[in-house]
């Protein structure tokens, strides 16, 4: 098995679009990186022993600013979290961190979805391509059997993922301690949540982020996998795959009303829901989610399975 996924992950990062996908990813980290340095630097305090009169004129700052855009203006709930945040600090006696490489790591979480689409493009390829190209009959030749080459595939896929996060990673730390400097091995900054604010440690933030949308990585990966084994088409996995990423959250809100929506793999993919007491349809619970996840990937490593095992190859 060993072997066999050497042998993938060799085929895989041989490929010059394999580095194009890290290549773009750096690119879109660094970006991120400058434009938050250009844009965002006034907001980015380095603040003195004399914080507290700092944060006060914050929020003299941040109440004209509420005023002026009113409630339904989208800045709005961004002047909140502010205003929220800097009430905290006072309240308890506690200087702000200033911004710094780990906190840029935490905000780039929201670049997993990237990492998602380029894992399904893999995942979807991985398989089908060697039925489009004619290897398929190469592998098949070896005295392994198809199960064993199809999880090699499938494990090579969760490592090309695994690689990609881990990328991201140290990419944003790299990029971060060069742009706002290194904020120390474990700093803490204010997590707000419905249940109000909490003062935790950024590393611990870092954590939940990322773990809580791995989940969607791997169900999506899987999912791709599955599609590329049965119809032998990368174009169709990576069409379908993509399109019910980006529509999921879409597909639940039109079907919410109805109690068999919470059986739909896109309204259980997002766990943190139940972090923030803001679960997508009445009943559900983590539990729940949790056993519906474990039945979709049964499902769909066994579809793949079947049909990559018993499909006949002798015309292709």
């Amino acid at each position: 098995m060993i072997k066999l996924i050497k042998n993938e992950l060799f085929k895989l990062f041989i490929q010059k679009s394999t580095w194009i996908m890290f290549i773009a990813l750096f690119v879109l980290l660094l970006g991120n990186g400058i434009i938050a340095k250009i844009y965002a630097d006034d907001y980015l305090n380095d603040y003195s022993d004399d914080w507290k009169s700092e944060l006060q004129a914050e929020n003299k700052e941040l109440k004209e600013n509420l005023k002026e855009a009113g409630h339904d203006n989208p800045m709005a709930e961004m002047y909140q979290e502010e205003l929220s945040e800097n009430n905290y600090y006072l309240k308890h006696n506690i200087k702000p961190t200033n911004y710094g490489a780990l906190q840029f790591v935490y905000d780039n979480r929201d670049f997993l979805p990237v990492v998602s689409l380029l894992t399904i493009i893999v995942s979807a390829g991985i398989v089908a391509n060697e039925f489009r190209w004619g290897t398929i009959k190469l592998l098949l030749i070896r005295p392994v059997s198809r199960t064993k080459i199809l999880f090699s595939k499938y494990f090579s896929t969760l490592l090309f993922a695994l690689g990609a996060l881990v990328f991201i990673l140290i990419g944003s730390w790299l990029i971060g301690a060069v742009l706002f400097g290194f904020d120390g091995l474990n700093p803490k900054t204010i997590q707000l949540s419905q249940n109000g604010a909490e003062y935790t440690s950024v590393l611990s933030q870092i954590t939940s982020g990322y773990g809580y949308k791995l989940i969607n990585l791997v169900m999506m990966a899987t999912f791709a996998f599955m599609i590329s084994a049965v119809f032998r088409n990368s174009s169709l996995a990576i069409g379908i795959a993509i399109f019910l990423m980006f529509a999921g959250n879409t597909i639940v809100a039109a079907f919410s009303q109805h109690s068999w929506a919470k059986f739909i793999l896109f309204a259980n993919t997002d766990l943190q829901q139940y972090q923030t007491n803001n679960v997508f349809i009445e009943g559900m619970t983590l539990s729940f989610s949790i056993s519906v996840l474990i039945v979709y990937y049964i499902v769909f490593i066994a579809l793949a399975w079947i049909f990559f095992t018993k499909r006949d190859v002798a015309g292709t």
